[in-house]
This record gives structure tokens, C-alpha cells and sequence, in this order.
């Protein structure tokens, strides 16, 4: 955590030199052109704005490896689970909200747009949960809102049994599969 704090200090840092040089050049360039001329040169300039530049790059390329370094010191790749929810391409059932608990515990819960569904529909997946399980057995609870293409209301709940293994686990939520029920769980 220190070392996140420290590199979150120093984007900011260099991220406000880079504000500050921004919001000096259009001051300097208000200049009349003589005293302009006289201070600094149009190569000078060319040089500074070049500069600014490679400094928002540098702080855009630090803040995601900082990112990422913050994700596997959140999610450590032993007890990460990452849950996803995906629909059957010719599903009958039209997602409208989906809630998610583990172990008793609300972990996650979505409404979605109509953009989102579409993208489900073409084949999407979309991410919904990343957090740290204990190795073992889970009790994971989905209750899933919905409707029919032909406008019906669908409420769809289950309870499934997850196994957390070593190493990073993922669990598919599958939703419009064929058979008894709506829901298909699938670890990977």
C-alpha cells in the first residue's frame, strides 16, 4: 500500500507539472510577438511543447503499469475468482438486471442498457465480479430479471456450488442456455 501511495504521489506530481507547463504556454504565446521574439525562440517553444508531451505520455504509460500493479496486489492470483456474464446467441430471454451473492454475500449486481444486451446478444461477455476466495467450496446465489422476446416478465434464481482452486479461477454465468434451466454455471 505504501508502495501504491508513493506511485500515486508521484503521477500526480508529474501530472501537475505537466498541467502547470499547459496552462503557461497559452499565457506565453499571448505575448506580444516582439517580447516573445526576445525571450524565447520558436525552436525553444517547439522544444517545451515537445516536452509537455513526452511528459503526458510517461504519465499515461505509469498509470497503467500502476493500474495493473494495483490489481495483482488487490487480487493476488492464488485466491482471484473473476466472475462473467454471457448470453446464448439464440436465447429467447432478454436480460434486464442480474444480482450476484456468494457465500451470502452481495458481491455484485448490473442493470443493463440496451447497448449492453446487444453486445451480450452478438456475443459479449461482460466481467461483473473480480474479488479473493478462500480455496473450497462456495455457495453462489444468481437471481436473474428478465424477459421473453414475445415481452413476458422472467424472474430466474439459482443456487450453484463453486470449487476454488489454486491459482485464478474463472466461472462463467451463462444465461438463455437450452434445458430446465435459464442459468448454466461453467468453471474454468
Amino acid at each position: 500500500m505504501v508502495f501504491s501511495k508513493f506511485l500515486t504521489d508521484f503521477i500526480k506530481c508529474l501530472y501537475m507539472k505537466s498541467f502547470g507547463l499547459i496552462l503557461i504556454l497559452p499565457l506565453l504565446i499571448s505575448v506580444p510577438v516582439s517580447a516573445l521574439s526576445e525571450a524565447l525562440s520558436r525552436e525553444q517553444i517547439k522544444g517545451l511543447d515537445e516536452q509537455v508531451q513526452d511528459i503526458k505520455k510517461d504519465v499515461l504509460a505509469i498509470s497503467a503499469e500502476l493500474s495493473l500493479l494495483e490489481e495483482k496486489l488487490l487480487f493476488p492470483s492464488n485466491t482471484q475468482v473473476s466472475l462473467f456474464v454471457s448470453v446464448a446467441k439464440d436465447a429467447q430471454f432478454i436480460p434486464d438486471a442480474v444480482q450476484i451473492k456468494i457465500d451470502d454475500k452481495d458481491v455484485a449486481h448490473h442493470i443493463y442498457s440496451f447497448k449492453e444486451v446487444g453486445a451480450l446478444q452478438r456475443g459479449g461477455v461482460q466481467r461483473i465480479y473480480t474479488g479473493n476466495l478462500k480455496n473450497g467450496e462456495h455457495k453462489l446465489e444468481l437471481s436473474v430479471i428478465g424477459r421473453q422476446n414475445s415481452g413476458e416478465s422472467q424472474v430466474e434464481k439459482g443456487t450453484f456450488s463453486i470449487s476454488k482452486k489454486v491459482g485464478a479461477s474463472l466461472v462463467e454465468i451463462h444465461l438463455g442456455s437450452s434445458g430446465a434451466s435459464l442459468i448454466e454455471i461453467k468453471e474454468r
